[in-house]
């Protein structure tokens, strides 16, 4: 019998194969699906049931490149806000056999209105679930967001309350296993605990501990959470199947002469952030390949052409992994050396960072032309913030950038500094000279009060 975790970097997707009997199964596989064949083959097994927990908005499904791969049938829930093409409708009380387990599903609408939950039973001893696939529904530490739906929010989390007790249902004993892990942007309160089981979940998960309807109802309806615009391409290529992933997840290398000439639509440097703003190619933004995940799908358009700037071989395969998930992949090459850029004479550009003492100076003086621009999320600036800085969220300003004065001065300010870099190199790339960032931003501001 197999059972194996297979975690996505930087997404924090979690998909699992499991198999028995010379059967395997893998539930929600990610689009460069190739390692679940791998994995299967070298146990002797052979995939013959793909299980989507639900219609992904985060990443692209690799379930209809999978099931070419392999002849597996693919399995959805019902209510999919569209015709999944790829996959056959599951609905509750179905049972799936991979060999000695049984697969039984579970509706449970809330997150999505199509999402299922896959209880794990072991016909040997069929009397409790062994475990069960809980897709985003349940995670280690926090439930499911449920603001997919603003018309309908009330009825949703209604309905992500309900799930969740089916789910209890199955017994203490059950291991749970989530879609995703902490860092995912499916969820603010995950454990970095990566395993538990439904009664520790019950006696200890802060949602689950809510036992009255309406109390639950009314927490997830003033959550705070955003939807980048990725999420809309990730909505219809989960319905009508995406396509293969590149064989190769290397970008083409590039001469400092071939990018200067690529014309592509933007220019990432994926380097860390104080990097970025030591010397920057102009028109360049940042996106720290670490951030890629979270942030990409705020700044980079579907069909985008894109070139990458990097300091080594490694970060640029590691972005076009990052960027092949989320389907935003049209990467015309990547270039590896700034600093012999700049040695050769290649114009670059800087961001200052600026001290505590600084920002202190420029809020007692009241200067008209300056702004502190807190582009943390609207959580993180409602428990601490900057008396006199003004809010904008750093996804956000991908149109909000707008609604900015050019010839104004900002200093953008996050957590740390690293958000806010990503922000200000958003900004410099639309024209804005007069920027610098608080390095250290709102961590430094509150060491300094004690």
């Amino acid at each position: 019998m197999l059972f194996e975790k297979i975690k996505t970097a930087g997404l924090s997707h979690l998909s699992y194969l499991i198999g028995a009997g010379g059967m395997a199964a893998v539930i929600d596989p990610r689009r460069d699906c190739e390692i679940y064949v791998e994995r299967a083959r070298n146990e002797g097994l052979r995939i013959t049931h793909i299980f989507e927990t639900h219609r992904n908005e985060d990443l692209v499904s690799g379930a209809p490149i999978l099931a070419k791969l392999t002849g597996a049938e693919v399995f959805h829930g019902p209510n999919a806000d569209g015709e999944v093409e790829y996959a056959k409708t599951t609905r509750d009380g179905d049972c799936h056999a991979i060999g000695q387990l049984e697969i039984r599903v579970l509706e449970t609408p809330g997150h999505t209105f199509d999402h299922l939950a896959y209880a794990i039973f072991d016909s040997e001893y069929p009397e409790t679930a062994v475990g069960v696939f809980t897709g985003d529904a349940l995670f280690v530490g926090d439930v499911g967001r449920t603001d997919f739906y603003p018309e309908r929010k009330r009825e949703v989390a209604g309905l992500l309350f309900d799930s969740l007790r089916k789910i209890c249902e199955l017994g203490d004993q059950a291991i749970i296993y989530p879609a995703h892990g902490a860092g995912s942007v499916c969820g603010s309160g995950m454990a970095d605990r990566e395993f538990s089981t439904v009664g520790h979940e019950r006696r200890n998960n802060p949602m689950l501990k809510i036992e009255s309807r309406d109390t639950f109802i009314d927490r997830k309806v003033n959550e705070n959470h955003y939807q980048p615009p990725y999420f809309r391409l990730m909505e219809h290529l989960n319905l009508v199947g995406g396509n293969a992933a590149p064989r190769v997840l290397m970008p083409q290398p590039m001469s400092l002469d071939e990018l200067s000439s690529c014309e592509a639509d933007r220019v990432i440097d994926v380097r860390e952030p104080l990097a970025y703003a030591a010397g920057h190619l102009p028109g360049s933004i940042n996106l720290p390949v670490d951030m890629i995940p979270a942030f990409a799908g705020w700044f980079i358009a579907e069909g985008e052409e894109l070139a990458l700037v990097a300091s080594s071989q490694d970060q640029l395969s590691t972005t076009m992994e990052h960027l092949v998930r989320i389907a935003l992949d049209k990467i015309v090459g990547g270039y590896v050396g700034v600093v012999p850029a700049a040695a050769s004479g290649k114009s670059m550009r800087s961001i200052p960072m600026i001290s505590t003492e600084e920002v202190e100076r420029r809020l007692q003086g009241k200067p008209g032309d300056w702004t502190l621009l807190d582009v943390r999320d609207a959580d993180e600036r409602k428990a601490h913030s900057i008396k006199g800085s003004r809010h904008i969220y750093v996804g956000e300003l991908n149109e909000m950038w707008k609604d900015l004065d050019p010839g104004q001065r900002y200093t953008l300010m996050c957590a740390s500094g690293m958000r806010a870099t990503v922000a200000a190199g958003w900004l410099d790339a639309h024209g804005f000279d007069h920027l610098d960032v608080y390095l250290g931003s709102m961590g430094a501001w509150e060491a300094r009060r004690g």
